[in-house]
């Protein structure tokens, strides 16, 4: 990576975060050493840009700074292309068509070398027969785990044994090939993982779960810090043929 190009990605990570960001994290972000990047915060510094914080401590940019309009290279080109289309594949349809307007936008503004080479990407994503079918409306879930509602659902798990819970839906992981709600399950007083394709009813609340210690995402990814989504249910026994994981290959909840 060119100089330029690194000093420019500095400033690009610590303005996607708002956290105190140490030198080691930025020098394995990197891939360089830790004193090279302790040079170049003090060069971006004097050239004005508003990074606080020191060596052995951690570094925050100011949150009104206001990074150049940027430009991708054309392996950052296919990452997105690519992450868009396995969204419209897998996800839900108004997330899928989200991701089809953020790649326009994207390539909207790509000088004209660029734009076609956006078009011809090296990768592509299709939907799989392996999908699972789900019953549900997979966006009104995502837009409950975002906006805090308390939600409704009949669950049927593996031994075909039927529950109603009553959740407060934490996050979304797509394991392929099977989508997954983490949540804390009011009814079981605990974390719990489930199937979405095997929830049958779906019933999003009016009412805003509060704030309540021990049952948020970060005390659940705490209780199983080596995941970085907490996700017991996640680990999926890997096949040698190419035919889709059955369910007994999910820890699934209960």
């Amino acid at each position: 990576m060119r100089r330029a190009d690194r000093l420019f990605r500095i400033v690009e990570y610590l303005k996607s975060r708002r956290e105190v960001v140490t030198g080691e994290t930025l020098a394995a972000e990197m891939e360089i050493g830790v004193r090279t990047i302790y040079r170049d915060v003090a060069d971006l510094r004097a050239s004005g840009v508003p990074i606080v914080g020191e060596a052995g401590v951690g570094y925050l940019l100011s949150g009104d700074y206001v990074v150049k309009p940027l430009m991708f290279d054309i392996e950052e080109l296919d990452a997105l292309s690519l992450g868009a289309q396995m969204v419209e594949s897998w996800g839900d349809t108004d997330i899928a068509r989200a991701a089809r307007r953020a790649l326009d936008k994207i390539t909207a503004v790509l000088p004209d070398r660029l734009a076609e080479d956006a078009k011809l990407s090296a990768a592509y994503a299709c939907a799989s027969r392996a999908k699972t079918p789900i019953k549900i409306d997979l966006a009104s879930l995502r837009r409950a785990v975002r906006s805090k509602h308390w939600v409704d659902i009949s669950y049927t798990d593996e031994a075909k044994k039927k529950s109603q819970r009553r959740v407060r839906p934490l996050c979304l992981v797509f394991s392929a090939p099977v989508w997954l709600l983490a949540a804390w399950c009011e009814t079981r007083g605990d974390f719990r993982e489930f199937r979405v394709d095997r929830i049958t009813r779906l019933k999003v609340t009016n009412q805003r779960f509060p704030y309540e210690a021990g049952k948020t995402l970060k005390d659940l990814q705490q209780q199983q810090p080596k995941a970085k989504v907490a996700f017991r249910s996640a680990k999926v026994v890997q096949k040698t043929n190419s035919s889709p994981p059955s369910p007994k290959d999910f820890a699934i909840c209960p």
